[in-house]
Protein backbone atom coordinates (compact mmCIF):
# COMPACT_ATOMS: atom_id res chain seq x y z
CA UNK A 1 0.00 0.00 0.00
CA UNK A 2 1.67 3.80 -0.89
CA UNK A 3 1.89 6.57 1.42
CA UNK A 4 -1.18 7.95 -0.83
CA UNK A 5 -3.57 5.33 -0.21
CA UNK A 6 -2.97 5.40 3.58
CA UNK A 7 -3.22 9.16 3.75
CA UNK A 8 -7.05 9.36 3.47
CA UNK A 9 -7.50 11.39 6.49
CA UNK A 10 -6.62 14.38 4.71
CA UNK A 11 -9.72 16.48 3.96
CA UNK A 12 -10.16 17.55 0.44
CA UNK A 13 -9.30 16.69 -3.04
CA UNK A 14 -6.59 18.15 -5.16
CA UNK A 15 -8.79 17.25 -8.27
CA UNK A 16 -11.58 19.34 -6.84
CA UNK A 17 -11.24 23.11 -7.19
CA UNK A 18 -13.44 23.88 -3.85
CA UNK A 19 -10.93 22.03 -2.11
CA UNK A 20 -7.46 22.37 -0.97
CA UNK A 21 -4.97 22.25 -3.53
CA UNK A 22 -2.33 21.46 -1.19
CA UNK A 23 -3.99 18.34 -0.02
CA UNK A 24 -2.07 15.68 -1.53
CA UNK A 25 -3.58 13.73 -4.42
CA UNK A 26 -5.19 10.00 -3.91
CA UNK A 27 -4.10 7.36 -5.65
CA UNK A 28 -7.14 7.75 -8.23
CA UNK A 29 -6.34 11.12 -8.77
CA UNK A 30 -2.70 10.62 -10.15
CA UNK A 31 -4.06 10.31 -13.32
CA UNK A 32 -0.85 11.81 -15.71
CA UNK A 33 0.90 9.17 -17.93
CA UNK A 34 4.50 9.71 -19.62
CA UNK A 35 2.37 11.84 -22.74
CA UNK A 36 1.35 14.25 -20.20
CA UNK A 37 4.70 14.82 -18.45
CA UNK A 38 6.15 15.33 -21.59
CA UNK A 39 3.60 18.28 -22.59
CA UNK A 40 4.71 20.18 -19.56
CA UNK A 41 7.90 20.47 -21.10
CA UNK A 42 6.32 21.13 -25.25
CA UNK A 43 4.28 24.21 -23.35
CA UNK A 44 7.21 25.18 -21.15
CA UNK A 45 8.96 25.46 -24.33
CA UNK A 46 6.80 26.29 -27.38
CA UNK A 47 6.24 29.93 -26.62
CA UNK A 48 6.99 33.04 -28.53
CA UNK A 49 10.37 33.87 -26.55
CA UNK A 50 11.23 30.49 -26.53
CA UNK A 51 11.30 30.07 -29.90
CA UNK A 52 13.41 33.34 -30.53
CA UNK A 53 16.14 32.32 -27.77
CA UNK A 54 16.48 28.74 -29.47
CA UNK A 55 16.69 30.32 -32.90
CA UNK A 56 19.30 33.21 -31.57
CA UNK A 57 21.54 30.54 -30.22
CA UNK A 58 22.31 29.62 -33.76
CA UNK A 59 23.04 32.98 -34.29
CA UNK A 60 24.51 35.12 -31.45
CA UNK A 61 27.30 32.92 -29.82
CA UNK A 62 29.45 32.25 -32.97
CA UNK A 63 29.24 28.47 -32.81
CA UNK A 64 28.69 25.79 -35.18
CA UNK A 65 25.03 24.21 -35.54
CA UNK A 66 26.27 21.18 -34.45
CA UNK A 67 27.62 22.34 -30.97
CA UNK A 68 24.76 24.78 -30.74
CA UNK A 69 22.28 21.36 -30.93
CA UNK A 70 24.96 19.33 -28.64
CA UNK A 71 24.72 22.39 -25.87
CA UNK A 72 21.09 22.53 -26.21
CA UNK A 73 20.69 18.32 -25.69
CA UNK A 74 23.28 18.82 -22.76
CA UNK A 75 21.25 21.01 -21.33
CA UNK A 76 18.03 18.95 -21.61
CA UNK A 77 19.61 16.16 -20.14
CA UNK A 78 20.78 18.32 -17.31
CA UNK A 79 17.24 19.90 -16.56
CA UNK A 80 15.89 16.54 -16.46
CA UNK A 81 18.18 15.24 -14.04
CA UNK A 82 17.59 17.68 -11.81
CA UNK A 83 13.27 17.80 -12.14
CA UNK A 84 13.99 14.19 -11.34
CA UNK A 85 15.51 14.86 -8.18
CA UNK A 86 12.82 17.93 -7.43
CA UNK A 87 10.02 15.76 -8.52
CA UNK A 88 10.73 12.32 -7.13
CA UNK A 89 9.16 13.70 -3.35
CA UNK A 90 5.82 15.28 -5.07
CA UNK A 91 5.45 11.77 -7.34
CA UNK A 92 5.87 9.52 -3.92
CA UNK A 93 3.57 11.35 -1.72
CA UNK A 94 1.33 13.77 -4.15
CA UNK A 95 2.43 16.65 -2.30
CA UNK A 96 3.06 20.14 -4.42
CA UNK A 97 6.22 22.37 -3.46
CA UNK A 98 5.15 24.51 -0.78
CA UNK A 99 4.08 21.62 0.79
CA UNK A 100 7.56 19.87 0.38
CA UNK A 101 9.49 23.23 1.26
CA UNK A 102 8.04 22.78 4.91
CA UNK A 103 10.27 19.47 5.54
CA UNK A 104 13.75 21.85 5.38
CA UNK A 105 12.35 25.17 6.10
CA UNK A 106 9.64 24.49 8.52
CA UNK A 107 5.81 24.57 8.39
CA UNK A 108 5.52 28.26 8.92
CA UNK A 109 9.04 28.94 7.20
CA UNK A 110 7.88 27.36 3.90
CA UNK A 111 5.71 30.12 3.10
CA UNK A 112 9.10 32.30 2.41
CA UNK A 113 9.91 30.47 -0.57
CA UNK A 114 6.63 29.87 -1.39
CA UNK A 115 5.82 33.17 -1.25
CA UNK A 116 9.04 34.45 -3.50
CA UNK A 117 8.37 31.70 -5.90
CA UNK A 118 4.50 33.11 -6.12
CA UNK A 119 5.12 36.66 -6.48
CA UNK A 120 7.66 35.79 -9.41
CA UNK A 121 5.14 33.50 -10.87
CA UNK A 122 2.19 36.14 -10.64
CA UNK A 123 3.96 39.32 -12.33
CA UNK A 124 5.20 36.83 -15.27
CA UNK A 125 1.52 35.43 -15.22
CA UNK A 126 0.38 38.68 -16.16
CA UNK A 127 2.71 39.48 -18.32
CA UNK A 128 2.41 36.60 -20.59
CA UNK A 129 -1.63 37.14 -20.40
CA UNK A 130 -0.35 40.13 -22.34
CA UNK A 131 1.64 38.54 -24.68
CA UNK A 132 -1.01 36.37 -25.66
CA UNK A 133 -3.87 38.63 -26.53
CA UNK A 134 -1.41 40.43 -28.87
CA UNK A 135 -1.90 36.91 -30.72
CA UNK A 136 -6.08 37.26 -30.50
CA UNK A 137 -5.64 40.92 -31.64
CA UNK A 138 -3.43 39.89 -34.90
CA UNK A 139 -6.38 36.86 -35.00
CA UNK A 140 -9.10 40.11 -34.90
CA UNK A 141 -7.65 41.84 -37.41
CA UNK A 142 -6.85 39.48 -40.37
CA UNK A 143 -10.09 38.43 -39.74
CA UNK A 144 -12.00 41.93 -40.01
CA UNK A 145 -9.68 43.85 -41.84
CA UNK A 146 -9.50 46.36 -39.13
CA UNK A 147 -6.45 48.73 -39.30
CA UNK A 148 -3.89 48.94 -36.34
CA UNK A 149 -3.98 52.15 -34.03
CA UNK A 150 -7.06 54.02 -32.82
CA UNK A 151 -7.75 55.65 -29.66
CA UNK A 152 -5.86 54.14 -26.61
CA UNK A 153 -6.25 53.55 -23.07
CA UNK A 154 -3.47 53.19 -21.15
CA UNK A 155 -1.27 52.34 -24.33
CA UNK A 156 -3.85 49.86 -25.55
CA UNK A 157 -6.35 50.45 -27.93
CA UNK A 158 -10.21 48.85 -28.05
CA UNK A 159 -9.40 45.35 -30.01
CA UNK A 160 -6.23 45.21 -27.57
CA UNK A 161 -7.84 45.43 -24.83
CA UNK A 162 -11.02 43.49 -26.04
CA UNK A 163 -8.24 40.78 -26.50
CA UNK A 164 -6.73 41.15 -23.61
CA UNK A 165 -9.67 40.52 -21.67
CA UNK A 166 -10.63 37.38 -23.71
CA UNK A 167 -7.49 35.56 -22.91
CA UNK A 168 -7.31 36.40 -19.33
CA UNK A 169 -11.44 35.29 -19.37
CA UNK A 170 -10.02 32.20 -21.00
CA UNK A 171 -7.28 31.71 -18.02
CA UNK A 172 -10.34 31.77 -15.73
CA UNK A 173 -12.51 29.35 -17.70
CA UNK A 174 -9.61 26.53 -17.52
CA UNK A 175 -8.44 26.79 -13.92
CA UNK A 176 -12.20 27.10 -12.83
CA UNK A 177 -12.65 23.65 -14.37
CA UNK A 178 -9.43 21.98 -12.49
CA UNK A 179 -5.78 20.57 -13.24
CA UNK A 180 -7.61 17.88 -15.25
CA UNK A 181 -8.45 20.55 -17.27
CA UNK A 182 -5.42 22.00 -17.42
CA UNK A 183 -3.93 18.67 -18.57
CA UNK A 184 -6.39 18.67 -21.43
CA UNK A 185 -5.41 22.13 -22.52
CA UNK A 186 -1.62 21.34 -22.18
CA UNK A 187 -1.99 17.72 -24.43
CA UNK A 188 -3.38 19.96 -27.04
CA UNK A 189 -1.68 22.53 -27.04
CA UNK A 190 1.60 20.94 -27.09
CA UNK A 191 1.06 18.87 -30.34
CA UNK A 192 -0.90 21.35 -32.02
CA UNK A 193 2.20 24.08 -31.98
CA UNK A 194 5.00 20.96 -33.48
CA UNK A 195 2.29 20.53 -36.11
CA UNK A 196 1.67 24.44 -37.35
CA UNK A 197 5.73 25.09 -37.25
CA UNK A 198 5.75 22.18 -39.70
CA UNK A 199 3.36 23.51 -41.52
CA UNK A 200 5.50 27.08 -41.46
CA UNK A 201 8.42 24.99 -42.27
CA UNK A 202 6.46 23.60 -45.33
CA UNK A 203 5.41 26.62 -46.85
CA UNK A 204 8.87 28.15 -46.77
CA UNK A 205 10.76 25.13 -48.29
CA UNK A 206 7.98 25.67 -51.11
CA UNK A 207 9.26 29.19 -50.78
CA UNK A 208 12.72 28.77 -50.99
CA UNK A 209 13.16 26.62 -54.37
CA UNK A 210 15.19 23.69 -52.65
CA UNK A 211 17.61 25.90 -51.38
CA UNK A 212 16.35 25.44 -47.39
CA UNK A 213 18.76 22.69 -46.78
CA UNK A 214 21.85 24.65 -48.55
CA UNK A 215 21.19 27.50 -46.18
CA UNK A 216 20.99 25.09 -43.42
CA UNK A 217 24.32 24.24 -44.14
CA UNK A 218 25.78 27.57 -44.54
CA UNK A 219 24.26 28.09 -40.88
CA UNK A 220 26.29 24.99 -39.61
CA UNK A 221 29.39 26.02 -40.86
CA UNK A 222 31.51 28.37 -39.17
CA UNK A 223 34.80 28.58 -40.55
CA UNK A 224 36.62 31.01 -38.31
CA UNK A 225 35.48 28.34 -35.20
CA UNK A 226 38.39 27.51 -32.56
CA UNK A 227 38.34 24.64 -29.59
CA UNK A 228 37.87 27.51 -27.40
CA UNK A 229 35.09 29.57 -29.25
CA UNK A 230 33.07 26.48 -29.80
CA UNK A 231 34.07 25.93 -25.73
CA UNK A 232 33.09 29.22 -24.42
CA UNK A 233 29.49 28.69 -27.01
CA UNK A 234 28.79 25.69 -25.27
CA UNK A 235 29.11 26.50 -21.93
CA UNK A 236 27.24 29.78 -22.68
CA UNK A 237 24.32 28.14 -24.23
CA UNK A 238 23.88 25.29 -21.46
CA UNK A 239 24.11 27.85 -19.11
CA UNK A 240 21.19 29.89 -21.03
CA UNK A 241 18.72 27.23 -21.62
CA UNK A 242 18.82 25.93 -17.74
CA UNK A 243 18.40 29.84 -16.71
CA UNK A 244 15.23 29.31 -18.81
CA UNK A 245 13.98 26.25 -17.50
CA UNK A 246 15.15 27.52 -13.40
CA UNK A 247 11.82 28.12 -12.69
CA UNK A 248 9.84 24.70 -13.31
CA UNK A 249 12.59 23.44 -11.96
CA UNK A 250 11.73 24.59 -8.21
CA UNK A 251 8.49 23.90 -8.07
CA UNK A 252 8.28 20.61 -10.50
CA UNK A 253 6.30 18.70 -7.82
CA UNK A 254 3.78 21.16 -8.29
CA UNK A 255 2.92 18.47 -11.35
CA UNK A 256 4.79 15.43 -10.74
CA UNK A 257 2.28 14.88 -7.93
CA UNK A 258 -0.18 13.81 -10.55
CA UNK A 259 2.10 11.38 -11.95
CA UNK A 260 0.62 7.87 -11.97
CA UNK A 261 4.25 6.28 -11.25
CA UNK A 262 8.02 7.07 -11.16
CA UNK A 263 8.49 5.13 -14.47
CA UNK A 264 5.66 7.98 -15.82
CA UNK A 265 7.74 10.78 -14.66
CA UNK A 266 10.87 9.33 -15.57
CA UNK A 267 10.07 9.04 -19.24
CA UNK A 268 7.93 12.08 -19.49
CA UNK A 269 11.42 13.90 -18.62
CA UNK A 270 13.75 11.81 -20.58
CA UNK A 271 11.21 12.31 -23.35
CA UNK A 272 9.86 15.55 -22.72
CA UNK A 273 13.26 17.38 -22.19
CA UNK A 274 15.89 16.14 -24.53
CA UNK A 275 13.48 15.22 -27.04
CA UNK A 276 11.85 18.27 -26.92
CA UNK A 277 15.34 20.69 -27.17
CA UNK A 278 16.21 18.47 -30.41
CA UNK A 279 13.38 18.35 -32.24
CA UNK A 280 11.84 22.20 -31.10
CA UNK A 281 15.81 23.43 -31.85
CA UNK A 282 15.40 21.40 -35.37
CA UNK A 283 12.70 23.27 -36.75
CA UNK A 284 13.69 26.59 -35.18
CA UNK A 285 16.88 25.87 -37.29
CA UNK A 286 15.34 25.27 -40.76
CA UNK A 287 12.93 27.84 -40.22
CA UNK A 288 15.21 30.17 -39.52
CA UNK A 289 17.00 29.19 -42.55
CA UNK A 290 14.21 29.18 -44.84
CA UNK A 291 12.99 32.76 -43.67
CA UNK A 292 17.07 33.92 -44.42
CA UNK A 293 16.49 32.52 -48.57
CA UNK A 294 12.88 33.34 -48.94
CA UNK A 295 13.38 36.99 -46.69
CA UNK A 296 17.16 38.09 -47.35
CA UNK A 297 17.49 37.95 -43.53
CA UNK A 298 17.73 35.67 -40.58
CA UNK A 299 14.33 36.61 -38.85
CA UNK A 300 13.94 34.66 -35.09
CA UNK A 301 10.50 35.71 -34.11
CA UNK A 302 7.80 33.39 -35.57
CA UNK A 303 5.18 35.63 -36.12
CA UNK A 304 7.04 38.13 -38.48
CA UNK A 305 8.25 35.34 -40.40
CA UNK A 306 4.07 34.73 -40.81
CA UNK A 307 3.45 38.35 -41.84
CA UNK A 308 6.05 38.05 -44.40
CA UNK A 309 4.21 35.26 -45.93
CA UNK A 310 1.52 36.65 -46.89
CA UNK A 311 -1.19 33.86 -46.38
CA UNK A 312 -4.37 34.81 -44.49
CA UNK A 313 -4.91 31.26 -43.89
CA UNK A 314 -1.53 30.59 -42.27
CA UNK A 315 -2.12 33.64 -40.34
CA UNK A 316 -4.99 32.84 -38.70
CA UNK A 317 -3.87 29.30 -38.04
CA UNK A 318 -0.53 30.58 -36.40
CA UNK A 319 -2.12 33.24 -34.38
CA UNK A 320 -4.14 30.60 -33.06
CA UNK A 321 -1.28 28.71 -32.33
CA UNK A 322 1.02 31.24 -30.62
CA UNK A 323 -2.10 32.03 -28.35
CA UNK A 324 -2.03 28.38 -27.47
CA UNK A 325 2.22 28.04 -26.83
CA UNK A 326 1.65 31.44 -24.74
CA UNK A 327 -1.33 30.23 -22.75
CA UNK A 328 0.32 26.82 -22.38
CA UNK A 329 3.68 27.87 -21.12
CA UNK A 330 1.47 30.61 -18.72
CA UNK A 331 0.01 27.26 -16.73
CA UNK A 332 3.01 25.33 -16.58
CA UNK A 333 5.41 28.10 -15.48
CA UNK A 334 2.97 30.61 -13.65
CA UNK A 335 -0.10 30.29 -12.83
CA UNK A 336 0.06 26.59 -11.26
CA UNK A 337 2.98 27.71 -8.69
CA UNK A 338 1.35 30.98 -8.35
CA UNK A 339 -2.06 29.15 -6.80
CA UNK A 340 -0.13 27.22 -4.81
CA UNK A 341 2.12 29.09 -3.56
CA UNK A 342 -0.42 31.75 -2.29
CA UNK A 343 -2.96 28.36 -1.18
CA UNK A 344 -0.03 28.11 1.41
CA UNK A 345 -0.62 31.40 2.77
CA UNK A 346 -4.24 30.18 4.31
CA UNK A 347 -4.64 26.41 3.26
CA UNK A 348 -7.57 25.90 5.39
CA UNK A 349 -9.41 29.15 4.08
CA UNK A 350 -8.23 29.32 0.38
CA UNK A 351 -9.07 26.89 -2.51
CA UNK A 352 -7.41 26.29 -5.82
CA UNK A 353 -10.52 28.29 -7.16
CA UNK A 354 -10.05 31.36 -4.19
CA UNK A 355 -6.35 31.16 -5.64
CA UNK A 356 -6.72 31.31 -8.99
CA UNK A 357 -8.62 34.32 -9.25
CA UNK A 358 -6.56 35.70 -6.33
CA UNK A 359 -3.96 35.41 -9.15
CA UNK A 360 -5.60 36.22 -12.48
CA UNK A 361 -7.14 39.62 -10.53
CA UNK A 362 -3.75 40.41 -10.03
CA UNK A 363 -2.64 39.47 -13.45
CA UNK A 364 -5.87 41.88 -14.72
CA UNK A 365 -3.47 44.68 -12.68
CA UNK A 366 -0.30 43.72 -13.99
CA UNK A 367 -1.07 42.98 -17.92
CA UNK A 368 -3.21 45.92 -18.46
CA UNK A 369 -0.59 48.27 -17.08
CA UNK A 370 2.05 46.37 -19.00
CA UNK A 371 2.42 48.56 -22.23
CA UNK A 372 1.64 52.11 -20.48
CA UNK A 373 3.69 51.74 -16.88
CA UNK A 374 5.01 48.18 -15.68
CA UNK A 375 7.14 47.60 -19.12
CA UNK A 376 8.64 51.27 -18.95
CA UNK A 377 10.07 51.17 -14.95
CA UNK A 378 12.20 48.17 -15.43
CA UNK A 379 10.73 46.06 -12.54
CA UNK A 380 11.46 43.30 -14.14
CA UNK A 381 14.54 43.86 -12.35
CA UNK A 382 13.04 43.40 -8.66
CA UNK A 383 10.76 40.40 -9.97
CA UNK A 384 14.42 38.64 -11.13
CA UNK A 385 16.10 39.55 -7.57
CA UNK A 386 12.94 37.34 -6.16
CA UNK A 387 13.69 34.57 -8.72
CA UNK A 388 17.48 34.31 -8.26
CA UNK A 389 16.80 34.17 -4.07
CA UNK A 390 14.78 30.49 -4.94
CA UNK A 391 18.12 29.05 -5.86
CA UNK A 392 19.52 28.38 -2.55
CA UNK A 393 15.95 26.98 -1.68
CA UNK A 394 16.46 24.10 -4.64
CA UNK A 395 19.81 22.89 -3.39
CA UNK A 396 18.33 23.33 0.86
CA UNK A 397 15.33 21.25 -0.46
CA UNK A 398 17.41 18.53 -2.15
CA UNK A 399 20.08 17.58 0.20
CA UNK A 400 17.66 17.69 3.00
CA UNK A 401 15.10 15.23 1.08
CA UNK A 402 17.99 12.79 0.14
CA UNK A 403 20.74 13.24 2.47
CA UNK A 404 19.18 14.05 5.51
CA UNK A 405 16.07 12.30 5.46
CA UNK A 406 16.89 9.19 3.07
CA UNK A 407 13.79 9.95 0.77
CA UNK A 408 11.34 9.55 3.51
CA UNK A 409 8.71 11.87 4.83
CA UNK A 410 5.97 11.79 7.05
CA UNK A 411 2.69 13.46 5.46
CA UNK A 412 0.84 13.48 8.78
CA UNK A 413 3.88 16.11 10.52
CA UNK A 414 3.77 17.83 7.30
CA UNK A 415 0.19 18.87 7.74
CA UNK A 416 0.59 19.59 11.27
CA UNK A 417 0.95 23.59 11.19
CA UNK A 418 1.26 23.54 15.05
CA UNK A 419 3.49 20.38 15.83
CA UNK A 420 5.19 17.80 14.93
CA UNK A 421 8.98 17.08 13.73
CA UNK A 422 9.30 19.81 11.12
CA UNK A 423 7.53 22.61 12.72
CA UNK A 424 10.91 22.81 14.68
CA UNK A 425 11.41 26.41 16.23
CA UNK A 426 7.87 28.36 16.21
CA UNK A 427 7.21 26.94 12.53
CA UNK A 428 11.04 27.85 11.23
CA UNK A 429 14.08 25.90 10.69
CA UNK A 430 16.39 28.24 11.81
CA UNK A 431 19.88 26.61 10.57
CA UNK A 432 18.04 26.38 6.82
CA UNK A 433 16.92 30.30 7.02
CA UNK A 434 20.33 31.11 8.48
CA UNK A 435 21.63 29.49 5.04
CA UNK A 436 18.82 30.32 2.79
CA UNK A 437 19.85 34.14 4.25
CA UNK A 438 23.46 33.81 3.56
CA UNK A 439 23.16 32.12 0.24
CA UNK A 440 20.62 34.71 -1.18
CA UNK A 441 23.24 37.39 -0.90
CA UNK A 442 25.16 35.47 -3.62
CA UNK A 443 22.24 35.22 -6.10
CA UNK A 444 20.71 38.50 -5.28
CA UNK A 445 24.90 39.97 -6.57
CA UNK A 446 24.58 38.02 -9.47
CA UNK A 447 21.17 39.86 -10.94
CA UNK A 448 22.52 43.67 -9.91
CA UNK A 449 26.76 43.21 -9.92
CA UNK A 450 28.39 43.57 -13.18
CA UNK A 451 31.29 41.56 -12.69
CA UNK A 452 29.07 38.29 -12.07
CA UNK A 453 27.88 38.27 -16.02
CA UNK A 454 30.85 36.21 -16.60
CA UNK A 455 28.65 33.12 -15.08
CA UNK A 456 26.27 33.57 -18.47
CA UNK A 457 23.66 32.01 -16.72
CA UNK A 458 25.37 29.25 -14.32
CA UNK A 459 24.57 31.92 -11.05
CA UNK A 460 21.27 29.93 -10.46
CA UNK A 461 23.23 26.34 -10.64
CA UNK A 462 25.55 28.06 -8.66
CA UNK A 463 23.19 29.16 -5.83
CA UNK A 464 21.62 26.42 -5.45
CA UNK A 465 25.01 24.02 -5.19
CA UNK A 466 25.57 26.73 -2.00
CA UNK A 467 22.50 26.59 -0.72
CA UNK A 468 22.39 22.40 -0.78
CA UNK A 469 26.38 22.61 0.49
CA UNK A 470 25.78 25.19 3.50
CA UNK A 471 23.20 23.21 4.40
CA UNK A 472 24.63 20.02 4.61
CA UNK A 473 27.74 21.68 6.52
CA UNK A 474 25.64 23.63 9.36
CA UNK A 475 22.79 21.15 9.53
CA UNK A 476 25.15 18.63 11.10
CA UNK A 477 25.85 20.34 13.85
CA UNK A 478 22.14 21.18 14.90
CA UNK A 479 18.93 19.03 15.18
CA UNK A 480 16.97 19.02 12.09
CA UNK A 481 15.31 15.64 12.51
Amino acid sequence: MTAIETNHGHAGSTLDPEGNTLQPVKASEKTWGWFAIFNVWANDVQSLFGYSLVASLFISYGVSGWTAFAALIAAGLFTMWMVNLSGAPGEKYGIPYPVLARASLGTSGARLPAVLRATVAVFWYGVQVYFASTAVALLIRSLTGIEAGGTEILGLTGIDWLSFLIVWAFHIVIFWRGMNWVETFLNVAGPLVYLVMIGLLIVLWQKADGQLLEATATIFANPDATFLTEFNGFVAIVGTMVAYFAAVMINFSDFSRYSRDKRSMVMGNLVGLPFNMILFSALALLTTAGAAVVFGEEITNPSLIVERTDSVLLGVIAALTFFAATVGINLVANFIPAVNGIANLAPEKISFRKAGLITSFLALIIGGFWTSFISEVGISGFVNTLGATLAPVFGIMIVDYYLHRGQSLDLDDLYDMSGGRYHYTNGWNLTAVKVFAIAAIFSVATVWVPWFGFLSGYNWVIGACLGGALYYAMARTSATT
